[in-house]
């Protein structure tokens, strides 16, 4: 599984951010690893140096073999609080994408 961290100007990408946010992936998508051909995750603070409140966006959007992908999107007062909670929702739709994969063969 590939993974790829992309942040806006606003966000400074670093090595640590991306090997944490690479390491949650691998752990959370762990048993997916078979579906999935690459995963990117798209950090951006749309408030810029503002204060606003759930101004941090977190896009993941996970590449399944032979499907279309799945883009999730959540806003938070952290980026890895809009992290989490876009990863919940990508479990859930694999969850229900791998249901219906199993059921067809």
């Amino acid at each position: 599984m590939q993974i790829q961290i992309n942040t806006d100007k606003n966000i400074e990408n670093s090595e640590r951010l991306t090997a944490f946010f690479s390491s949650e992936i691998n752990t959370e998508l762990e048993r997916f690893d078979n579906l999935i051909t690459r995963v990117e995750v798209h950090f951006g603070d749309e408030n810029s140096d503002k204060f606003g409140k759930n101004d941090k966006k977190c896009l993941i959007e996970v590449r399944v073999a032979k499907k279309e992908p799945i883009a999730v999107t959540d806003h938070s007062d952290s980026i890895e609080k809009a992290f989490h909670n876009a990863l919940k929702k990508v479990k859930r739709v694999l969850d229900n994408t791998h249901e219906k994969m199993r059921e067809n063969h």
